[in-house]
């Protein structure tokens, strides 16, 4: 937790409660439903907080921002940045039941009201978004191909609506065919080694209707 406030030592009194929240949230139901693995538990700021706000790091969501989270997982990053953005609205999409419910609780644990889950593949969704946002869950053309129709036209930030994904290791064959793609290194936000190899892409989605 300590790493949190580090890192983002503008935060408000309720945020600060509830980022302190996630640690025992995630322990309690993680015992109950396995979605993040024995050492990744006893690191969560570390490797899924601080990891899922390096999105906080490129880009300070405005107030009615609309983010999706594809394949979320445990909840990340949608969950920490649901934290850091309580005027953003945020739809957790993942395909496996479990995980969702365990997402559920921690929401329901932190009283957030500006997060809404939804069991099933992103291409089943119809709204679309600011920005689609991701912690690795498929190479990038794999991943383009699902979300490509879900950005919204509008803009509302000098950063170009799209996909905002969480990533590591070397991207540049998966990335050949996105000239408009911007790769950000984590360990220019942060210097623990854990983020030595971590990358951040952002890459603009036109608009198709």
């Amino acid at each position: 937790m300590q790493l949190i406030k580090h890192y983002f030592p503008e935060l408000a009194e309720e945020q600060v409660v509830q980022f302190e929240q996630l640690e025992e949230l995630y322990k309690d139901w993680n015992l109950k439903i396995n979605v993040v693995s024995r050492k990744d538990i006893d690191e969560l700021y570390l490797r899924h907080v601080l990891h899922s706000l390096a999105i906080a790091k490129l880009i300070a969501f405005k107030p009615g921002t609309k983010i999706i989270d594809v394949g979320t997982g445990g909840g990340f990053p949608g969950i920490p940045l649901a934290i850091m953005f309580p005027e953003t609205t945020f739809h957790l999409v993942d395909s496996i039941a479990k995980k969702l419910k365990v997402v559920d609780e921690v929401v329901a644990g932190l009283g957030l009201l500006n997060v809404k889950t939804s069991h099933c593949r992103v291409e089943e969704i119809k709204d679309t978004y600011d920005f689609v946002v991701s912690r690795a869950v498929a190479a990038m053309p794999t991943f383009v191909h699902w979300v490509k129709d879900r950005v919204a036209k509008k803009q509302r930030h000098d950063l170009k609506n799209g996909i905002i994904y969480l990533k590591g290791g070397d991207l540049a064959e998966e990335l050949v065919d996105f000239p408009k793609a911007t790769v950000y290194n984590l360990s220019d936000y942060y210097k623990e080694e854990f983020f030595e190899t971590k990358k951040l892409v952002h890459l603009p989605i036109k608009y198709k209707g």
